[in-house]
C-alpha cells in the first residue's frame, strides 16, 4: 500500500512538473512571438506602448478560460479564437495601412507553420 501511495505521490509531481513547464514554455513562446511581431512591423514607441498593454490585456483574459476547468476543451477553444479576433481588431485600429498589411503576411505565415506541424 505504501509503495502504491509512493507511486501516486511521485506521479502527481511528475505531472505538475510538467504542466508547469509547459506553461513555462508557452509564456516563453508567447514572449518571443510578441517580440518578432513588434520588431517586424517596425513599431514606433507610441504603438509599442499600445501593443505591449493589448498584449497584456489579451494574454491574462486568455489565461483565465484556459485555467477555467468548467469549460470544455472545445469551448476554451472557441472563446480563445474569440479573443485573438477581438485582440486583433484592436491592434489594427493603431496600425498603419502598410503594418496591417506585413502583420497579415507574418499570421499567415504562422498559421502555415502551425498546421504543417500539426499534421506532421
Amino acid at each position: 500500500m505504501k509503495k502504491l501511495f509512493l507511486v501516486l505521490v511521485i506521479s502527481a509531481m511528475v505531472s505538475a512538473t510538467s504542466v508547469a513547464q509547459d506553461q513555462k514554455d508557452m509564456k516563453q513562446d508567447r514572449t518571443e512571438w510578441e517580440k518578432k511581431v513588434r520588431d517586424e512591423l517596425k513599431l514606433t514607441a507610441d504603438q509599442t506602448v499600445k501593443y505591449d498593454a493589448l498584449s497584456k490585456e489579451f494574454s491574462d483574459k486568455i489565461d483565465v478560460v484556459m485555467n477555467d476547468a468548467s469549460l470544455a476543451k472545445d469551448a476554451q477553444k472557441e472563446k480563445k479564437m474569440a479573443l485573438k479576433k477581438e485582440k486583433e481588431t484592436k491592434l489594427m485600429e493603431f496600425l498603419t495601412a502598410e503594418q496591417q498589411t506585413k502583420y497579415k503576411d507574418i499570421m499567415d505565415k504562422k498559421k502555415k507553420e502551425m498546421a504543417a506541424k500539426s499534421s506532421s
